[in-house]
């Protein structure tokens, strides 16, 4: 009977990268994570309706680090600015680690490059991805009071005239609730299949050069 050999030196395992990120954001990097065996590499995200409370975000970012920091061999933190006016970047700076550039999540998704050269035309569209279709109620409608004073719709909303579903997913009933969200905003509805978009790329970079 033959056994596996073992090998002749010991095999250093991949450091270890822990992606600290959006909770807007998790599906879609777990399944990008995952789909490519990226297993050195964990994700830890805080609460999407951060989004709302945008002057909190780096607090939260610095504790997150500084909790898991002894833990990890390199934390990168996977948030655009995210309305943080630059304050993000400057305490990722503070702390020492990596944060991926961006203006918002919506621009990771269609693209940083595209969704940039496409600024001046879109100015006037208000953008949905799959998560914010599915939290449409939670993060937009009940967020802003809609549902107690619809009359605050057109303050609001006033100066869009589209709504932009970036869709990460071939999903007829993702697709109708967007639809249906713009029409109780009162825009023009638009749907743009972005996939993914950068992250694969993005993960791809972290994944590489953390087992180097």
């Amino acid at each position: 009977m033959t056994t596996r050999a073992e090998p002749a030196f010991p095999i250093a395992a991949a450091p270890r990268c822990l992606m600290l990120a959006c909770g807007a954001l998790a599906r879609e990097l777990l399944a990008i994570r995952d789909a490519n065996g990226w297993h050195h590499m964990d994700l830890h995200c805080l609460p999407a309706d951060l989004h709302l409370r945008p002057e909190r975000i780096p607090d939260a970012v610095e504790a997150a680090v500084l909790k898991y920091r002894d833990d990890y061999d390199r934390i990168v933190v996977v948030y655009a600015d995210c309305g943080t006016g630059g304050l993000l970047q400057a305490r990722c700076a503070k702390l020492g680690v990596e944060m991926i550039p961006g203006p918002h999540c919506y621009a990771f998704f269609d693209g940083v490059a595209a969704h940039a050269g496409r600024a001046e035309q879109e100015f006037t569209a208000f953008y949905l991805t799959d998560f914010l279709v599915r939290q449409f109620d939670a993060f937009v409608w009940r967020a802003l009071w809609l549902d107690r004073h619809p009359e605050l719709r057109d303050m609001y909303f006033g100066h869009y005239d589209r709504l932009i579903y970036l869709a990460q997913t071939d999903d007829p009933d993702l697709d109708a609730r967007a639809q249906e969200a713009a029409e109780r905003l009162g825009l023009r509805y638009e749907r743009r299949a972005t996939g993914y978009g950068d992250l694969p790329g993005v993960l791809a970079q972290l994944s590489s050069s953390a087992s180097q």
